[in-house]
């Protein structure tokens, strides 16, 4: 939503598993939100803190909202949860449809569904949300290295 919690933490997350694979020349990738709450703003402390405990770097990280351009540039277009993805599919022309789709599809656990937001929670939340992520990331890393052949 705002772009300063699960977009950032996971796009930190996967930047990490693209790196360690060696395919930083073959993969990019952005993190966006569906509101303007926090433009311009540094991911949240507590995501930051929480992030870096595990070895991921989110203080570069500003935050933006999507942009038109967004999803003609990107292959996948991931949303956190299923409010976000509608949110995204009423602003996606409809060429670029295809490319949406949740975050935790690709994930292990097949009952999860949303990454929950931590904001107004505790530290068990920013643990989940990493634990969450970490699991997708990966996932759409191997993803990504079959349909691509990388």
């Amino acid at each position: 939503m705002g772009n300063i919690c699960r977009s950032p933490t996971a796009e930190a997350v996967f930047c990490y598993e693209v790196a360690a694979a060696g395919l930083s020349r073959h993969v990019a990738s952005d993190s966006a939100g569906t509101h303007a709450y926090h433009i311009g703003k540094a991911p949240d402390a507590r995501a930051q803190r929480y992030a870096a405990r595990r070895g991921f770097d989110l203080s570069a990280h500003r935050a933006r909202q999507v942009a038109a351009t967004d999803y003609e540039h990107f292959d996948y277009v991931l949303a956190m949860d299923a409010d976000n993805l509608a949110l995204l599919a009423r602003h996606c022309p409809p060429a670029h449809a295809a490319k949406l789709v949740l975050f935790m599809c690709y994930g292990k656990k097949e009952d999860a569904v949303d990454v929950p937001d931590p904001y107004y929670g505790d530290k068990q939340g920013f643990e989940q949300v990493l634990d969450m992520v970490e699991d997708a990331a990966q996932g759409l890393l191997r993803h990504i290295r079959e349909r691509h052949a990388l």
